[in-house]
Parts: C-alpha cells; structure tokens; sequence
C-alpha cells in the first residue's frame, strides 16, 4: 500500500507547521488548509507559501464552509488537527466539532488525529479549575469522533521542550536561569520532556501503523523522564555552576496561582497536576495506549542534555 493523503489543518501553528514538515519528510503527499483570515496575516500566508514550494499542496476552506471542509477532506486518507488549544494564544479546539461534522459526511478518512499533544484528557477528570476547561473540551471532541465512528489517534505528547525544558519550567519565562531557580515542591516528582520537532515526527509515523488505530499514543522517552531536580542539576552541569534554589510548596502554589489572570490560571493551573502530582507517569499505560519510542525504536530523539545546550 502507498503513504496516506494527509490534510493538515493549523499547520501554520507551533505544532502544526512541524506536523507539514514532517510529512513531506515522510513523503506523504500532504495538504494545508488555507483559512480566509489568514490572508492579513503575512508571516503565516509567507509560512504556507513556504510549504507550497517544498510540495504541499493549499486548500482553501473555513470552518464557517461546511461544505469546503468536506472537499477538502475528501481529497485525503488522513487528517490532522493541529488549531491552537492554549488560552493564552488562541483557544479554538471547539472548532474541530466543524471539522468532524464534515469527516463525517466525507466518510473517506481512515484516520484523524485531533489537536491534543499535551497531557492525555482522559486521565484530568479531576483538575483543577479553571484549567480543567481545557480536558473538556477535548474530551468532547473525542465524544463526537466516537460517536461518529472515525478513525482515530490521540498523541498524549507530555511537556514541549520550548515551554518546560528551556526555561527549566520557570513560569515567565522561556530562557534557563542562571542565577536562582524555583522548584514544585521538593522537584523529584518525574515529568516527559519532548522535543516539538519529535513529537511530529512521532505523529506521522502513526498514521499508517495499525497499532495505533483507536489508541492513545503516548510520547515516553525513557532518557527525557526527568525530575525538575534533573533538568536544573543538567543546566547546571552545562554552565559549570549552582543555582540558588527556592522550593514552593503546594499551598504557595496555589495561592499564587488564584491572584493571576483567568487565561494564565487555566495556562499555570496545569503545572500542579505536572510538578505537585506527577501526573503524567503515575500511571501505566494500558490495553488502549502505546509508547512512541517503544513503537518505533528508529527514531533518535533528541535527549535534554543535548537541548539545553543551545542556550549555553
């Protein structure tokens, strides 16, 4: 069988534009849907002419077309939602309802890979508020693409290593320190740090693997299960001195937390499950999840010791 026909939709994104990348690298024939609205805004028109020179193909469609949605999902195999689901930018994983609706009626896709990549959804049942407003709402994206009967792969993808490994999840800031440093708690509890450009590239190997279809695809790279502790003793290594460091506890946390903005509530509210719960491997992953580097051994990703020494 040939690679699959991908659409990527939000492929201008922070995610997204490492999916279409990804793809071409890959060889899939690989589209990007081209919103109206992104005709004013010319770094991210300029970024899908890019894409159009190295083989994508652009297809125009708005989420307010509902018919445009379904011609240009019915031009390929798979598709990828990749809007923004991060307060503090552009919330709109509400709008992937648009796109299932026409999956739907399109009945052509095999596979669909909604905006998730982060912590898995399913397991946040109990977060905090205002953050928990985030799991809903993929949670009921994942209700409408079951109860649809797509085709599916959720990439539970941990911590991006631009927001939490360069700024040794520092809030403010996404630069390491070099002087002093706050750590969640006593810092032990182990976290997933992954590089954005592996996580697409986890992504697309996916889509043809039958192992992975209705399944949870969990980024775990064992060398990147680190601690806070870890990430800062490897900073540190690297700038050949110690940091000073500050230890908040659950109680500062969170009373910071309730003093900030409702966008960064939702944003920072997250770092408790993460740093004071150890959310994201205080649990085994079952009959409905698999483990990306398990899967798919060839892929050499890149290890924390080796990022961080670009800000050196």
């Amino acid at each position: 069988m040939g690679k699959s026909k991908v659409l990527v939709v939000g492929g201008t994104g922070y995610i997204g534009r490492r999916i279409v990348r990804a793809s071409l690298a890959e060889g899939h024939e690989t589209y990007v849907l081209q919103r109206a609205e992104l005709a004013l805004q010319i770094e991210k028109l300029q970024m899908l002419l890019s894409f159009k020179r190295q083989g994508a193909h652009l297809i125009e469609a708005s989420f307010s077309d509902h018919q445009s949605l379904v011609d240009a999902v019915k031009k390929v195999d798979v598709v990828i939602s990749a809007i923004s689901g991060v307060h503090i930018r552009s919330h709109s994983i509400g709008l992937q309802l648009n796109l299932i609706n026409a999956i739907k009626e399109a009945g052509n896709v095999k596979r669909f890979l909604p905006s998730e990549f982060g912590l898995d959804p399913a397991r946040m049942g109990d977060a905090l508020e205002p953050g928990r407003v985030t799991f809903e709402d993929k949670m009921a994206v994942r209700k409408a693409i079951e109860e649809a009967n797509i085709p599916f792969t959720y990439i539970s993808a941990n911590l991006f290593a631009g927001y939490f490994a360069g700024s040794l999840s520092q809030m403010g800031s996404f630069v390491p320190p070099r002087e002093k440093v706050h750590l969640f708690g006593d810092g032990t509890l182990k976290a997933v740090f992954v590089d954005e450009d592996d996580v697409a590239t986890y992504t697309i190997k996916t889509i043809d693997d039958p192992r992975t279809l209705n399944k949870t695809l969990y980024l775990r790279p064992p060398d990147n299960i680190l601690s806070q502790a870890d990430l800062i003793a490897i900073w540190e290594s690297l700038i050949g001195k110690q940091l000073h460091k500050t230890y908040i506890s659950p109680e500062g946390f969170l009373a910071t937390l309730k003093g900030l903005d409702y966008k960064l509530q939702v944003g920072i509210g997250h770092f408790y499950h993460i740093f004071y719960e150890g959310c994201l491997t205080n649990f085994e992953i079952g009959p409905h999840g698999e483990e990306a580097s398990m899967l798919y051994p060839e892929v050499n990703y890149t290890r924390m010791d080796h990022y961080l020494r670009i800000y050196v």
